[in-house]
């Protein structure tokens, strides 16, 4: 079975960004939905030093044909210089869910 689906986790760095991609990418159907949660606190190394930011998460839900399209729409607008673009696969989920989904993305050429 193929993967049509995709959740796709990406962290901003404030509340405007988040807003402005969330709008941007459902806006664009390349997401049928995102969820903004935050603020919260991310722990990682940059540049060898340990970092504490406060960041937004978006949820993204999508179609897995549109990752490569809605990485390059987030890479464009994000203001990281290297922004964190993770993309898991939609092994099953509601019947309902999956189709409102689809529809929800479906762009007419």
């Amino acid at each position: 079975m193929s993967v049509k689906y995709c959740v796709v986790y990406v962290t901003t760095g404030s509340l405007a960004e988040a807003q402005s991609l969330s709008k941007m990418l459902v806006s664009e159907k390349l997401a049928a939905c995102v969820n903004r949660i935050g603020p919260l606190v991310s722990t990682y190394e940059w540049q060898g030093e340990i970092q504490e930011d406060t960041e937004y998460l978006l949820v993204i839900k999508a179609r897995r044909d549109d990752f490569e399209l809605l990485q390059q729409r987030i890479e464009a607008m994000h203001s990281y210089d290297l922004p964190e673009i993770l993309a898991l696969p939609v092994e099953a989920g509601s019947a309902n869910y999956l189709n409102w989904l689809g529809q929800a993305t479906e762009r007419r050429s």
